[in-house]
């Protein structure tokens, strides 16, 4: 009999972290398993997720309790939470390191700073765990915290959600529109391009503007690489990437990780997980044509997003290699998609 479990996804983007600073989660639930959510250790097993970037996300103080209601009205654009304070965004990070330690302690991760790390890892009993703050609020203008969050772990930085910061605009949640909203990256930004590049730490591009983009890409000397993000051509939503954006990651030899979220993949924009996974595959052909075969991966955005049904959870994974393998794949390309993608960009991005 087939293993579904192999060979192990290694996920670009996940919100797991979240989820226990905002109390929906414990340790010991991750750990032992639980009724809610799209990660746990016990499902990470049965479905073959062997891990991924666990992001630090500071959320805005109030949301919208329609916002769910909204992203299934046709057309919509959501409008943007303002800016965060610095302070209080550090001090989220910092209770977001705490998480990560009692999660390694307890043992449901092993904290991974190198791509080898990662590789052992994936081998193992834990989940791989890279250590990833989406949106750079904790950081200030002269960068001053950005060497010790390294000196911690960080390895990737995403420079903005998709609310704005002092370094740069992100998108908003907007069907139909391209990315091309706004201004690109500020003074600061440029020097957190060239800080990030110095310390060896990852750039995000998933939810920066199409200018900001177009900036990293001028600025930077690694990959370019955007975490959790489709392709804009099957779905035309503001997350999404243009054909011209995905010739600037290929030519750079970066990958794009394919998201999970409904209305990310649905040509529709729907935030709703009622679909075949033929559209999710729609997806990956795109991204394999515009790339090539080295350059795609996965970036889930568990327990962040409503995924598509078929897959509902990490446990669900075997449904998805069932559906590449019945689209062509073979198992050599298997393994780039699921993890060998990652690992190669990582190397390449950390200087292993």
């Amino acid at each position: 009999m087939a293993d579904v479990t192999s060979p192990p996804f290694f996920d670009g983007h996940n919100d797991t972290i979240l989820k226990i600073l905002m109390g929906k989660a414990t340790v010991p639930d991750i750990v032992q398993g639980y009724g809610a959510g799209h990660i746990d250790l016990p499902r990470a097993r049965k479905g073959g997720f062997g891990g991924g970037f666990f992001a630090i996300f500071v959320p805005s103080p109030a949301d919208s309790s329609d916002r769910m209601e909204k992203l299934n009205a046709g057309d919509y654009d959501l409008p943007l939470p303002a800016m965060l304070e610095q302070p209080a965004a550090l001090e989220f990070v910092n209770r977001g390191f705490e998480v990560f330690a009692d999660l390694e302690s307890a043992g449901a991760i092993t904290i991974c700073r190198s791509a080898g790390e990662i590789a052992v890892a994936l081998e193992g009993e834990t989940m791989a765990a890279v250590m990833h703050i989406e949106g750079a609020e904790a950081i200030g203008p002269d960068l001053a915290e950005l060497e010790d969050l390294h000196a911690r772990g960080l390895r990737s930085l995403g420079p903005v959600w998709s609310r704005p910061t002092i370094f740069g605009e992100g998108v908003p949640f907007r069907y139909p529109s391209t990315g091309d909203i706004g201004n690109g990256l500020t003074e600061a930004g440029k020097r957190l391009v060239k800080e990030c590049n110095r310390l060896k730490i990852m750039i995000d591009l998933s939810h920066l503007n199409e200018k900001g983009m177009d900036d990293v890409a001028a600025l930077s000397d690694a990959p370019l690489v955007a975490t959790h993000s489709n392709a804009y051509e099957v779905c035309p939503h503001a997350r999404n990437l243009t054909d011209r954006q995905l010739a600037q990651i290929a030519e750079s030899d970066g990958m794009v990780g394919i998201n999970l979220a409904s209305g990310f993949l649905r040509p529709d924009g729907q935030m709703n997980g009622d679909f075949e996974l033929d559209v999710l595959l729609r997806h990956l052909d795109h991204l394999i044509k515009k790339l090539g075969e080295d350059r795609v991966g996965l970036g889930s955005d568990f327990d962040g997003a409503l995924v598509p049904k078929g897959i509902g959870d990490c446990a669900g994974l075997p449904n998805l290699r069932a559906a590449m393998t019945e689209r062509g794949v073979d198992a050599p390309l298997m393994t780039k998609l699921t993890h060998g993608n990652w690992l190669r960009v990582l190397r390449k991005t950390w200087g292993e």
